[in-house]
């Protein structure tokens, strides 16, 4: 069992499991027919890539810690730790892999009682592996990373995930892509919220807005975004982002222009 103390050593292990399965994941890409997809919903996929992977991951996760929980987002482990729970996605991204596209990527966040303590994301079509733990920066590829500075609209770059299941608030997040579109260098949707959120912390995007999100989707890279100086809340300012299903994530400079424009779309309706 390791030192779960030595959070820096902790985070080089994850690290270690996370790029053996983004190995796996990338081998059996080439494997992978329609006839292995499955429908969870119109849009949402999986695959036995997807379960596997969990698996290898849910167990290797065990040695290290081995009283630890789960929040796994193919349910192969899905158990309460009195301590430090691991919330694992095995493979974000899972329609961009099936269609052979990037980014897609091994997203793997540790809770120790209500806090945070590391997040890894392994991007594996470009192998790029951001990750960063308690009291660290954050870091890709070993090289420290860091938001950007602007706080301007007119010089940043948003990445937002589009609703694929949940579409009652489509007409809303429609006007909010409107004003952004007008207002800003554009808008990316790259099909990867953990890898967003990572962008985001490495200064590529400014800004990440998405709703109907679950936490094995965005634990990881929130605190890798957080380390490198970002700032999260939910489309209210409030914090039910990890399991509220909403995030508005931003640079520490563009986050109170970035959370307006957000809020005033998606937010709460207040009564007049």
């Amino acid at each position: 069992m390791t030192d779960i103390t030595d959070y820096k050593t902790l985070c080089e292990q994850v690290q270690q499991i996370a790029r053996e399965t983004g190995n796996f994941i990338r081998g059996e890409r080439a494997k992978i027919s329609e006839k292995d997809v499955e429908l969870k919903s119109a849009a949402s996929l999986v695959t036995y890539v997807d379960k596997t992977a969990e698996s290898r991951i849910v167990s290797a996760l065990k040695e290290i810690i081995p009283e630890s929980g789960f929040v796994a987002e193919e349910g192969t482990a899905s158990e309460a730790g009195e301590k430090f729970l691991w919330v694992v996605d095995p493979l974000d991204g899972t329609t961009n892999y099936i269609h052979g596209i990037s980014p897609h990527s091994v997203s793997i966040a540790l809770k120790e009682g209500d806090e945070l303590v590391l997040g890894v994301v392994y991007e594996i079509g470009l192998d790029e592996m951001f990750c960063a733990w308690k009291d660290s920066p954050a870091y890709l590829n070993g090289k420290k990373i860091w938001v950007n500075t602007t706080s301007e609209p007119e010089d940043t770059l948003i990445g937002t995930g589009f609703p694929y299941y949940d579409f009652d608030r489509v007409d809303d997040y429609i006007e909010a892509m409107k004003n952004l579109m007008k207002n800003t260098r554009g808008l990316r949707r790259l099909g990867s919220a953990a890898v967003d959120l990572c962008y985001v912390a490495a200064g590529r995007f400014d800004a990440f807005f998405e709703h109907a999100l679950h936490a094995w989707d965005v634990a990881a890279g929130v605190f890798i975004l957080q380390q490198a100086g970002g700032k999260v809340s939910d489309f209210n300012g409030g914090g039910k982002w990890l399991f509220g299903g909403e995030i508005v994530a931003a640079s520490e400079n563009f986050y109170p222009a970035f959370y307006k424009i957000i809020h005033k779309q998606l937010g709460e309706k207040q009564n007049s």
